[in-house]
């Protein structure tokens, strides 16, 4: 593959958890207007529509088996995980929940593991993430002396994790279907939006214009619809597209760091030093994970030229 196009795939996967970093300050800041789901709803509706006008056309169906996957990567990569994270962020601060979703990389190595031929496991990956793993929970359990853990809130986030895990791989069958990276994610938001009614009909939903009309509030859902939804949503299923499930998720170990950065200055959480201790053991953990993918290439590039 083409250098300059794997370099503009971690490009993209970079630029994609910068903006989805402030996505959990943002949500926070909404769910004091809106309940969880309607806090979903609302921003799955602009994100659809934004994609729409950026991109019209639709998908036409093809064959059970391809709308399937459609359909799993709706549930798993929206219903399901914006659910389960934004009931989280109720019980659990917003730092918590960056934290905990950054475990979906292993999820997702695992289950690449097992459903991608392409998607191979080295030791230096798990090396990585267990380092990875000790700088979280310094992060998040620094003496309790600044996050007060909720189980709930919690086991919500690893859900949404594991969620996005599975979307991740999902995901990188249906690049393989080689549509629009616009028109596939417009595709898997409307499964998402469409798996998302019956939640709305049990928790009677209403529609309310009048909570639009503070600036903020209009401000905060346009970021989470165009920008953490629209935009992200392509950019991460595109960086998946060129350099797999497996390394376009490693990035998401920078996720609690800019979480953390932004929750002290919007939200005025504190930075420990213990915490600092977390970031830096992340920043190792992400070394060895990106460092265990280029061996695994330069192996790979040598077999290749053997088979010559």
């Amino acid at each position: 593959m083409d250098k300059n196009l794997i370099k503009k795939g971690h490009l993209f996967a970079l630029m994609t958890v910068f903006i989805w970093s402030n996505g959990g300050i943002s949500s926070k800041v909404l769910l004091t207007t809106f309940n969880p789901i309607e806090l979903f709803f609302y921003r799955m509706m602009i994100a659809y529509i934004a994609l729409l006008v950026i991109k019209p056309g639709f998908i036409r169906y093809k064959n059970i088996k391809e709308e399937l996957t459609f359909i799993a990567a709706g549930i798993t990569g929206v219903t399901l995980f914006f659910i389960a994270q934004n009931i989280a962020l109720i019980y659990t601060f917003a730092s918590n929940v960056g934290v905990l979703l950054t475990i979906s990389p292993f999820f997702t190595a695992v289950l690449s593991y097992f459903f991608l031929k392409d998607e191979k496991l080295q030791p230096k990956f798990f090396a990585g993430f267990a380092i990875t793993i000790v700088g979280i929970f310094l992060i998040a359990y620094n003496g309790n002396q600044v996050l007060k853990l909720n189980p709930l809130g919690d086991i919500l986030a690893l859900v949404a994790s594991f969620s996005w895990g599975v979307y991740s791989v999902v995901m990188k069958k249906i690049s393989a279907y080689n549509y629009s990276t616009i028109h596939s994610t417009r595709k898997i938001f409307f499964y998402g939006l469409i798996f998302l009614i019956p939640v709305l009909i049990y928790t009677d939903f209403h529609f309310s214009i009048t909570k639009f009309y503070s600036m903020s509030v209009l401000l905060n859902m346009l970021y989470l619809g165009i920008g953490a939804s629209a935009v992200t949503y392509v950019s991460w299923n595109y960086a998946v597209s060129i350099i797999g499930a497996v390394k376009t998720s490693v990035y998401l170990y920078a996720t609690p760091i800019l979480t953390m950065i932004m929750a002290f200055i919007i939200l005025k959480e504190r930075i420990t030093l213990v915490a600092i201790a977390g970031v830096a053991l992340i920043l190792t953990g992400i070394y060895f994970s990106e460092r265990k993918s280029k061996d695994f290439e330069l192996k790979k590039a040598e077999q290749e030229n053997v088979n010559l």
